[in-house]
């Protein structure tokens, strides 16, 4: 299957020469809105760019980096569109909200509400259209998550107790001598990590600038130089340059690039509506923790295939016991219980889990009421508390008024 960089001159669909070439040429005027080094690796830079940046490029990422696709196959799992949709208004801060009000002030380029496998909300914001990708951040970590559970269903990878340096060699003598894909996928390996999208001198922006060893992945090369800070397991430290190092083990496990496997784990068979694309580090690895970028519906489709216990294609794409052991908490975060968090996977409560990726994407499943809810965002900041409690407030009025429909 087909694996190719993405450049602005290759993009979906074809258009005819003079404007692909004023598509191209646009990339690199001043003061264009994405004019930044074509074919770059995804890096902290994205960190700083302005509210107008962040709305053209989010939904433009293989135009500026270099990507991987996964490719879609030959048939589309529909999305029936419910005969009355949702449309609430919910209390926060004071006040009354729409659904387009919150929108507008939280800057939602799409937002989809799934009810057993039907929309009943589907709207879009920043230019965006339902043919546009946009990118996920840390969503790619739940993905990688599950490509994983295929691994295992597919006898790539032996145990989650396995040792992680039996599939990378290379970090053998470092901090993760002893360190297991179980608590790698726990954030529990006890490596030091900082995880600060504030500080240039964090760990999390130091890998993509860094110089790295002639012939060792990237990451690799980063993290097996970095120190212990606790007991592998016992301590949860979100690290994002691990869930890189979870997708190293999963292209040496299966002998794949990941997007070549998620193509034929989830994407071909499933019947995503659109190919995605998978940003790739300076060594041509796809990111693990971070990267992805696909339509709405396909996010929405995304949450289904985990609702729906992982099968596609009359297949079980994962062990049978896999989706409620990734969906429920091994560990705590300091969150109340019965929070916690899974195999990359944040647990809301009891059957409620969500994927989540800074600056405001999200897939949240309330796993009893068949409710899957996409949000698609660019805030001003990665992360902030009113953001978030902004976002919970609206996440659950959605699932209210879904589960009145």
């Amino acid at each position: 299957m087909a694996i190719w960089l993405r450049s602005p001159c290759l993009k979906e669909p074809p258009v005819r020469p003079l404007i692909r070439l004023a598509m191209c040429l646009a990339l690199l005027l001043p003061g264009s809105a994405l004019a930044r080094p074509v074919l770059g690796y995804l890096g902290s830079d994205l960190l700083t760019w302005t509210p107008q940046e962040q709305a053209a490029r989010y939904r433009a990422m293989e135009t500026l980096y270099r990507t991987h696709v996964i490719e879609r196959g030959p048939h589309v799992h529909p999305l029936l569109v419910a005969a009355r949709p949702i449309d609430p208004i919910f209390t926060y801060a004071g006040r009354n909200w729409t659904v387009d009000q919150y929108m507008a002030a939280y800057r939602v380029s799409g937002l989809l509400v799934l009810k057993d496998g039907r929309i009943v909300l589907e709207r879009y914001g920043l230019g965006r259209r339902p043919t546009d990708r946009w990118t996920s951040f840390s969503v790619a970590k739940s993905m990688t998550s599950t490509l994983v559970g295929a691994a295992i269903q597919d006898g790539k990878i032996k145990s989650l107790d396995d040792q992680v340096t039996t599939y990378i060699p290379e970090l053998k003598g470092s901090a993760y001598d002893g360190v297991t894909v179980r608590q790698m996928l726990t954030m529990t390996s006890g490596v030091k990590w900082s995880e600060d999208y504030a500080d240039p001198k964090s760990n999390v922006a130091r890998p993509s600038t860094q110089v790295t060893e002639p012939g060792v992945n990237p990451m690799v090369s980063y993290l097996r130089r970095l120190p212990r800070a606790a007991e592998p397991g016992s301590r949860f430290n979100y690290n994002t340059g691990e869930t890189d190092l979870m997708g190293v083990l999963l292209s040496k496990a299966t002998g794949e690039p990941l997007a070549r496997y998620a193509s034929e784990k989830i994407w071909r068979p499933y019947g995503m509506e659109r190919d995605a694309v998978w940003a790739i580090d300076r060594g041509g690895q796809e990111r693990g923790g971070t990267g992805i970028s696909m339509t709405l519906r396909d996010y929405g489709r995304l949450g289904l295939f985990i609702l729906e216990g992982g099968k596609a294609g009359g297949k079980t794409v994962v062990p049978p016991w896999w989706i409620g052991e990734a969906t429920r908490a091994q560990i705590s975060y300091g969150a109340p219980a019965p929070a916690g968090y899974g195999y990359y996977w944040w647990v809301r409560g009891p059957g409620a889990y969500e994927a989540s990726g800074i600056y405001g994407q999200s897939i949240t499943t309330f796993r009893d009421q068949g409710i899957v809810i996409v949000v698609n965002s660019a805030w001003p900041t990665a992360t902030g508390r009113e953001l978030s409690a902004a976002r919970g407030a609206f996440i659950e009025s959605l699932r209210a008024a879904a589960v009145g429909h």
